[in-house]
């Protein structure tokens, strides 16, 4: 029987990527498609994913520590382990290293869409920048899924 403490990494793990799955790729695409204005789609896909972002680093926090206690040093040696940390590092990198550059753009582009600045190539890029990250964060996170039964041995 499980306690409490694989318990929790299990639901964190349900949560931190089941959470990228429904905004990544069902609640922004709809928020695109439902809201008339591309701008305030934007915003809210925004926030959504600085949510999801957050709760990933929450998670992931969590998922490192329960590896700690329960290999030790040996979860230096898990891929479980790297796979948490990789994703924890994109995390980090999306929501305090490219999320602020897209956000600038956008401001600076105010009181036009950023799609019809001048900043739109660069805006282009590091949102191209941004979803590659969360691709492979989603891709990771798939096979941590997989890999789950590992994760509570």
């Amino acid at each position: 029987m499980r306690n409490w403490f694989d318990i929790s990494a299990m639901l964190a793990l349900t949560l931190w990527v089941g959470g990228m799955w429904a905004i990544g790729f069902i609640a922004a695409p709809a928020l695109f498609r439902l809201i008339p204005t591309h701008m305030l789609a934007g915003m809210l896909a925004g926030k959504l994913f600085s949510l999801t972002a957050l709760t990933g680093m929450t998670c992931g926090g969590w998922l490192v520590l329960h590896r700690f206690v329960r290999a030790g040093a040996g979860a230096l040696r898990q891929s479980t382990f790297w796979l948490i940390v990789a994703m924890l590092v994109l995390t980090v990198i999306g929501q305090y290293y490219v999320a602020p550059i897209i956000d600038s753009l956008k401001h600076q582009a105010l009181p036009l869409d950023v799609m019809q600045s001048v900043f739109r190539s660069r805006f282009a890029t590091w949102h191209g920048i941004a979803s590659l990250l969360f691709l492979i964060q989603s891709l990771l996170g798939l096979w941590l899924v997989t890999k789950q039964p590992s994760l509570f041995r």
